[in-house]
């Protein structure tokens, strides 16, 4: 057995914003990664625009630091659960992980995802509790929840004998016992209980777990190395665990490895290195890449499935074509199945028509992040309702079942238990935190979540915090009522005036202002009763010789909502969609003309 003591390989795994990509920031300046001089921003591990604005990590990120002559390789990976397919083959490529928990939010549903995934791979586990600044931190009680969910989860006597390191990333601290100013214990807490790698035969074993794309190379395959090592040019051989086809032979064209925030080109790695490879076609999640000698793919599990679906289809209203720059349906198709060479979790499936395409995702935010991301990037296409995806077990129809954890001012607690009942909630725990505050645990069907959450925001008046994980498939639990509102449609094409939102306003409440374009069977509103309604939002005042010069100044006008693109896939109903353009986005009814809808119904 051969073991290499100088590299260390471990993942920070956390629940959404508990401080994973700020811990990992100080790890960087605190190990030297950075020269003295070198203007670093916050968060450099989430280098993509929208993680930047929406504050989450949506891609692990690989980085390396050197401390003491030992290299510690640190994956970065997200905390939301809709990216929850990114951790579990995360972990394949580590030694061990430092479990994040917020000193006053302690365990949440994604903490016990993350762990569960942990433990499952007999993974050593450093806890870590960090956020032990706040005012309002509870740390000695945090610590009794994280040592109760191991126990829960089935932690083995190793396991529950993990250390504790309490740190303010954001201050730069952590220490083990006696308070410091800077993070060194947790270095040598890493280097100290995280297993260095070993390898017990000569021959290359490198299981593939993460993907990237370049442009100019392709396809890249990150992963670590089981066993062997690994040469610029070297034939090797790929095959999978879970594929039926021949092993094929190739040759490595490309080798890297991560030293601070970049890729270093090198000809040579060997057992324990994390690698990037390049030059290879087609190379997917799971694949291993052996020598000639010794063919013999890695165990991978398989990646999570799908729970929700939408339909992404070429824009075809009246606007179309002119705000963006990718508008046909092969611009879409290659841009759907470009993702697919990164974005694992992701399906996309042809449909009877050549326009329209299938896309299925981990959750509503999963799906947005890619409807978003392609949006910036000049695409103009339309997305339905998002959908659950359905499952026959034993002959009887299932549907994905989530568990949903609520933590909000007892005041609203009724409220939420009322809602979530007509939605098929089950209630599972209301247990009581500190200053009025109480945790409810709910199994929830998928579906019956879809359009909860900014109702969820109005009835706490933004005081709760709601997260939902995937708990598994149950026998369908009945019809629920998808919403009790009604839209404001636009009666013609034109663009809309003051005097005609004016009359507009009463109906409803607007998505739209004076100057704005708007077609027939555009969406325009939202009716506070339940039906459609058409409104003409163009009408001109009609001129008469009475008509005073300032009459129109009267008018008030009650501010637009403007929605943003999540809440846009919470309102839509069945029969409507969304317009997505570089610039803009709209709600529309599928059929445009109001007698072909009423035919119809």
């Amino acid at each position: 057995m051969l073991k290499r003591e100088d590299i260390r390989n471990v993942a920070i795994i956390a629940h959404v914003d508990h401080g994973k990509t700020t811990l990992v920031d100080q790890m960087l300046k605190q190990s030297g990664t950075f020269r003295d001089n070198q203007t670093v921003g916050e968060r450099v591990m989430d280098s993509g625009d929208l993680e930047r604005e929406r504050g989450i990590t949506i891609l692990s990120k690989n980085t390396a630091i050197n401390y003491n002559g030992i290299k510690i390789n640190i994956v970065d990976t997200p905390g939301h659960a809709d990216f929850g397919g990114e951790v579990e083959r995360i972990l394949k490529m580590v030694n061990g992980v430092v479990l994040l928990v917020d000193a006053f939010e302690g365990p949440m549903p994604q903490t016990r995802f993350v762990l569960q995934n942990a433990l499952d791979l007999d993974l050593p586990v450093i806890v870590c509790i960090n956020k032990i600044d706040r005012p309002d931190q509870r740390t000695k009680e945090v610590v009794d929840e994280v040592f109760e969910l191991f126990m829960e989860l089935g932690a083995s006597d190793e396991q529950l004998d993990f250390p504790i390191i309490y740190a303010s990333a954001k201050n730069g601290f952590a220490y083990l016992d006696e308070p410091k100013n800077n993070m060194s214990d947790l270095f040598e807490t890493i280097i100290k209980f995280i297993p260095a790698p070993e390898s017990n035969i000569n021959s290359l074993q490198l299981l593939i777990s993460a993907l990237d794309y370049n442009d100019y190379v392709g396809r890249i395959g990150v992963g670590k190395i089981e066993n062997g090592e690994i040469n610029l040019n070297d034939e090797v051989f790929i095959t999978n665990m879970h594929s039926q086809e021949t092993p094929k032979s190739l040759r490595i064209s490309k080798l890297y490895v991560f030293d601070g925030l970049n890729k270093k080109e090198v000809t040579h790695a060997k057992f324990g290195d994390i690698v990037a490879v390049a030059g290879i076609e087609n190379i997917k999640i799971g694949d291993t890449i052996c020598s000639k000698d010794n063919i013999v793919p890695l165990e991978f599990s398989k990646i999570s499935e799908p729970t929700i679906s939408m339909n992404f289809s070429v824009n075809d209203s009246p606007f179309a074509g002119q705000e963006g720059k990718f508008v046909t349906s092969r611009h879409l198709r290659d841009r759907l199945l470009k993702e697919l060479n990164t974005n694992v979790s992701l399906r996309v499936e042809e449909t009877d028509s050549a326009d329209v395409f299938k896309v299925s995702g981990r959750g509503e935010l999963h799906l947005a992040v890619l409807i978003e991301t392609m949006r910036r990037e000049g695409y103009e296409f339309q997305v339905s309702k998002p959908e659950v995806l359905f499952k026959k077990i034993n002959n009887e129809l299932c549907e994905p079942i989530e568990l949903v954890t609520i933590d909000v001012p007892e005041d609203f607690s009724g409220t939420i238990i009322s809602k979530l009942g007509i939605r098929k909630g089950e209630m599972l725990a209301f247990d009581a935190l500190r200053e009025n505050f109480v945790r409810l645990k709910f199994l929830v069907p998928s579906r019956g979540l879809i359009g909860y959450r900014n109702e969820f925001i109005k009835d706490t008046r933004g005081n709760g915090v709601i997260n939902n994980i995937f708990h598994g498939y149950e026998k369908y639990k009945g019809e629920i009522v998808s919403r009790n509102y009604g839209s404001l449609v636009a009666f013609e094409t034109g663009v809309a005036v003051a005097y005609g939102l004016f009359n507009a306003q009463e109906r409803g409440e607007l998505f739209i202002k004076p100057g704005d374009k708007v077609y027939t069977g555009m969406v325009v509103g939202k009716n506070s009763r339940l039906g459609d309604i058409e409104v003409n939002v163009c009408k001109k005042k009609q001129l008469t010789n009475m008509r005073a010069s300032g009459s129109d100044e009267a008018l008030i006008l009650t501010p637009a909502i403007i929605l943003t693109l999540e809440q846009a896939l919470d309102f839509i109903n069945d029969d409507e969609l969304i317009e997505l353009t570089p610039k803009n986005f709209r709600i529309r009814k599928k059929i445009l003309d109001a007698k072909q809808r009423s035919r119809k119904k």
